[in-house]
């Protein structure tokens, strides 16, 4: 696969780059209202765009513990907005504070296995050597990046096809040869993402159940 952007992987947090991303986001529908959100936070590692993932805590239990994630959860009464959940959330599961200048936008609103309604919110961290993360114990095992240019490359992509009521239901995709499989919803926001930030280099794996098709 070619590289993507006139200027390499690099160009994909330029200026330029989010200047039509965020008049993209803007633009875009947001869907159902959410009763949740996450940060989808970009970086660069070593001068490399890339992308920050956390893996959940066993501690936490339930059905999300030990996943490949982004900081976010549930919408407090005291948030404003999507925004206002992620920026809370992130601050308090890797100890960042972010200002809304770093966001992007908002994807639109996507359910979770419990149908719970999720706003993923694009943010540029900058550059993570500048940063001071200190994740919360209780909420995160492990904060993780891979490079923008790794998720592009089609051989660290996947898919599994899932069956319903014995016959072909749905396509999600996942993401390989990392620290950790990246899947299911957090594999969904990635590619959303990546298709943001190269629509003209990453092809969609995801076939949505039908009755989220026109979401």
């Amino acid at each position: 696969m070619a590289e993507p952007g006139a200027g390499g992987p690099g160009a994909l947090l330029s200026s330029g780059s989010e200047r039509r991303c965020r008049a993209r986001l803007a633009a875009g529908g947001r869907g159902a209202a959410a009763a949740a959100a996450v940060l989808v936070p970009l970086c660069s590692v070593r001068g490399r765009p890339a992308m920050l993932f956390t893996l959940r805590s066993r501690r936490l239990g339930g059905p999300h513990s030990g996943d490949v994630s982004f900081p976010g959860g549930r919408r407090d009464p005291a948030d404003g907005d999507a925004v206002a959940t992620a920026l809370r959330e992130t601050r308090e599961e890797l100890g960042l504070e972010l200002g809304e200048p770093s966001v992007w936008g908002q994807l639109r609103t996507l359910p979770d296995r419990q149908g719970l309604m999720v706003a993923p919110v694009v943010a540029n961290l900058g550059p993570l050597e500048n940063l001071r993360l200190a994740p919360n114990p209780d909420e995160v095992a492990e904060v993780f990046t891979l490079p923008l240019a790794h998720l592009l490359r089609e051989e660290n992509q996947g898919y599994t096809h899932f069956r319903t009521a014995g016959r072909y239901g749905y396509t999600l995709p996942v993401f390989l040869n990392g620290p950790h499989k990246v899947w299911g919803l957090t594999a969904i926001i990635t590619e959303l993402t990546l298709e943001l930030l190269a629509p003209e280099h990453y092809r969609s794996k995801t076939v949505a159940p039908a009755r989220h098709r026109s979401a």
